[in-house]
């Protein structure tokens, strides 16, 4: 098994970051020809996913989240802890946490179109994000 933990400052909800290629590089670097990888972000208002990083798509997903967890409701967490924050960790819940991809002859199992992104969706202007990237045989 293999471990990679990479950090990334993020500039607020909606923001959309491109991890493929640092996953290409872990998977390089694993020397791991046939498995499995899993991308993790820890914390509760980010999530990971798979996508075509593509401003339409990524335009799409973005609309998408916001009729699922929309920001003029109000949340049980925002009277809570006050925070404003309860859109986000829903929608981060919705979408998840991590992607597992295989991985074949030393390669990510990704399509053509596809690629390994985290989701900024917490509400602050900025964020500083650990992702683990884990390649197993």
């Amino acid at each position: 098994m293999f471990r990679k933990t990479i950090h990334i400052d993020t500039h607020g909800e909606g923001e959309i970051v491109d991890l493929t290629p640092e996953v290409r590089r872990a998977v390089n670097e694993s020397g791991i020809a046939e498995g499995l990888v899993n991308v993790f972000v820890t914390g509760s208002t980010a999530a990971v996913t798979t996508i075509e990083y593509e401003p339409g798509v990524l335009s799409d997903l973005k609309r998408s989240l916001s009729f699922i967890a929309p920001g003029d409701v109000p949340y049980a967490h925002d009277r809570a802890w006050g925070d404003g924050n309860g859109r986000s960790h829903v929608k981060a819940a919705v979408v998840g946490p991590s992607v597992t991809i295989p991985v074949i002859g030393g390669n990510l199992g990704c399509g053509t179109w596809q690629q390994i992104v985290l989701l900024e969706l917490d509400v602050r202007e900025s964020r500083h994000r650990t992702i683990h990237i884990t390649v197993q045989d």
